[in-house]
């Protein structure tokens, strides 16, 4: 028989970038989900989207920097804040090639948005390491 010691566990991601970047796609994707469901069933108009949409950035690049900051143990604001910047840079390119948005200010500030949001997690998770 079996112990439960020898039963395999998924493969741990080791760069602690990577498993940030994982984490805020998931974050992202939960938030859009919530906010296609809120948009259906309210009477919540589209004119709303963009401030929400920020605001699901900038959690999801929260999270993914907590989780960066957390698993590399030292320079947090770092980890998070590039980050922020390779989550933003994601997202704006996605948004080039699927919608043929180009850059505007408000990418700009989406872009500053997702560094700061990520730094800020950054610090948080490399202090709730311990």
């Amino acid at each position: 028989m079996n112990s439960i010691k020898s039963i395999a566990r998924p493969p741990r991601i080791g760069s602690p970038l990577i498993a940030g970047v994982i984490y805020s796609i998931i974050w992202l994707a939960i938030g859009a989900l919530l906010l296609s469901c809120l948009l259906y069933f309210s009477n919540m108009k589209e004119n709303n989207l963009p401030q929400y949409s920020l605001a699901i950035h900038g959690f999801s690049a929260l999270a993914g920097g907590f989780v960066s900051g957390k698993r590399s143990g030292m320079k947090g604001w770092y980890h998070g804040a590039l980050l922020g910047l390779i989550y933003g840079i994601t997202v704006l390119t996605i948004g080039f090639l699927a919608a043929n948005s180009g850059l505007s200010g408000k990418s700009a500030i989406m872009l500053l948005a997702a560094m700061l949001a990520g730094a800020f997690g950054g610090m948080i998770g490399v202090n709730l390491k311990k």
